[in-house]
């Protein structure tokens, strides 16, 4: 869910457009020529509710119309929408309907996130099809909330529809903010607030909100319970989000609106996934592929080293030119999209990899978690007492880089390592690289004294120079766990450098972008009370399990080309 927040351009009832913006864009993004000139008319679609969704028709100037793409989202028809997914595909040939979602941008209804997007896209190809203009075929195309759009029409995909491309977009929010067992408040807190008042500022505010939500969200959320504590921040705004935090439990029928896992089994046009190894979520994207692919859908992935936001700054050209590509082979008239390989990955440290399929093989490689804080190939000798750390719910370890809606991804976490309730494992400089592809697992045999626990682990790389830089993160309530528990990380490709090291940081929390375990049991959104913990991790099981796999030949160009 992208935390932009632009505001709509306010437009007559048609206005024609040239090519030279797209066509300037274009080519910094290196895509083809622009084609053709455009005119932009708004629209109002009907709905089975009588009310009406305002969407703008991208329509091109010529007589020989490529296809038509449909794109809904939540943030306004003006910049960067209004070019990234409408203009730039409008120059092009493209018919582009770009509509604000139900509630949002002069859209009737009531805004209640996620929960009407099947009814309501399903009522936008009713109107579509009825439309002189149409082609008869259609794409979609988005990012974010623009993604779950899709996988909500996908729920019951129409027959018109000939291929999707979906960036860092999740089918099941449910698992977005509840999978860990913590509620993830950082991110859903922060994106309630700024959207709950995307409308109410020009861009330069909305910009100025963008930047200091951070600092606001992690200081509402530092005060307890957490209902009123976010209520103080939203004030009167996104009424939605205590919902959010009071159904944690996966069967609620609250959560079957909001949520489309039979599309991924419903879904047979060729679809292209685009996510970043920082994306709050990767997890998602890459289960959405492994379905679709086991099926034997038509599926693409390519994943970069960005953020979810950077999907649309550092990782805009690759996402532009393998949209546009996907899209003309799929709606439009190219012969077959010009990407080199089904999967295509930017190995950290090292460079983009063309794969026929995520993840390649790899062998397992073992490192065991060993006192005085050393990682080693041999498993430690018996009796060794456990290492251990406190964690006090009044002051949670707090975040240093990783997948966040903003601010995140790699950083400098050195100073997290040093932090007295961080226990801290480093090996011995690698005497060559070391490629990993897949996810880690973090096994760990431990205990606590308090049954009410998080644990959050997380591999970085050491320099030559002792900087250490987060890799890859995992996160999990434990509550009444078993002694031993394995910790799945956040997928990666990285090359490990020879003279790097390798290390293990464990906490008991991961904050703000989870609520910290008050340690008492409480309901999240109304407990007060904490109580502290002390978790006790012992050595002989606990270890690090990495997919090893060979070094990373056929390396594309890192600027992103096909082919």
């Amino acid at each position: 869910m992208s935390a932009t927040s632009p505001r709509s351009e306010q437009r007559g009832p048609s206005r024609r457009a040239g090519r030279a913006v797209p066509g300037a864009v274009g080519a910094l993004l290196r895509l083809p020529r622009a084609t053709t000139r455009y005119t932009v008319s708004r629209v109002h679609v009907p709905m089975r509710d009588g009310i009406h969704l305002v969407a703008d028709h991208y329509a091109p100037t010529t007589s020989e119309p490529v296809g038509t793409l449909l794109v809904r989202g939540p943030y306004g028809r003006g910049f960067p929408f209004s070019l990234v997914f409408a203009g730039l595909y409008a120059a092009r040939g493209y018919h582009v309907v770009l509509q604000s979602v139900r509630g949002t941008f002069g859209s009737a209804g009531e805004f209640e996130p996620m929960a009407n997007e099947a009814a309501d896209g399903a009522d936008t190809v009713e109107w579509l099809r009825r439309q002189p203009w149409f082609t008869g075929r259609f794409g979609t195309v988005g990012l974010s909330y623009l993604g779950f759009t899709q996988w909500a029409l996908l729920h019951d995909p129409p027959p018109e529809l000939a291929a999707a491309v979906i960036t860092v977009g999740p089918h099941d929010f449910r698992a977005s903010v509840w999978s860990t067992g913590s509620f993830a408040v950082n991110d859903f807190l922060g994106w309630s607030y700024l959207v709950s008042r995307q409308e109410e500022s020009g861009p330069l505010r909305g910009a100025i909100r963008q930047l200091r939500a951070p600092r606001k969200v992690k200081r509402a959320i530092s005060g307890s319970p957490m209902n009123s504590a976010a209520r103080t921040l939203l004030g009167e705004g996104a009424p939605w989000f205590e919902s959010w935090v009071e159904n944690a439990d996966h069967d609620h029928p609250f959560w079957e609106s909001r949520r489309y896992p039979a599309a991924l089994d419903r879904v047979e046009v060729p679809v292209l996934l685009l996510t970043g190894w920082q994306d709050i979520f990767l997890d998602q994207t890459l289960h959405q592929y492994r379905q679709l692919r086991d099926r034997g859908v038509d599926v693409a992935l390519t994943v970069g080293p960005w953020t979810h936001t950077q999907t649309m700054s550092k990782g805009l050209a690759t996402c532009a030119r393998e949209s546009l590509d996907w899209l003309d082979a799929h709606v439009g008239n190219s012969p077959a999209p010009r990407r080199p390989a089904a999967v295509r990955v930017f190995v950290n440290r090292h460079g983009w990899r063309s794969l026929p399929q995520w993840p390649p093989a790899t062998t397992e490689r073992v490192l065991y978690l060993q006192p005085n804080g050393r990682l080693d190939e041999k498993a430690p000798p018996a009796g060794a007492p456990p290492a251990t750390f406190r964690f006090d719910p009044t002051d949670p370890t707090p975040i240093t880089g990783g997948p966040l809606l903003s601010k995140g991804g790699y950083r400098n976490d050195s100073r997290l390592a040093r932090r007295d309730d961080v226990l801290c494992f480093t090996g011995n400089p690698l005497a060559r690289d070391l490629y990993v592809y897949g996810n880690p697992v973090v096994e760990l045999t431990h205990s606590s004294d308090n049954p009410n626990v998080d644990v959050f682990v997380r591999v970085s790389e050491v320099d030559a120079k002792g900087r250490s830089r987060n890799v890859s993160d995992g996160y999990r309530r434990l509550g009444d766990a078993p002694e031993t528990v394995g910790i799945e990380l956040d997928a990666v490709a990285h090359r490990f450098k020879a003279g790097s090291r390798i290390r293990v940081l464990i906490a008991g929390s991961w904050f703000p972008r989870y609520a910290a375990n008050l340690g008492t049991g409480e309901p999240a959104l109304t407990g007060r009370q904490t109580k502290p913990a002390t978790h006790s991790v012992h050595f002989g099981k606990s270890r690090l399990l990495l997919p090893a796999g060979p070094s990373a030949d056929r390396v594309t160009n890192p600027g992103g080309d096909l082919g």
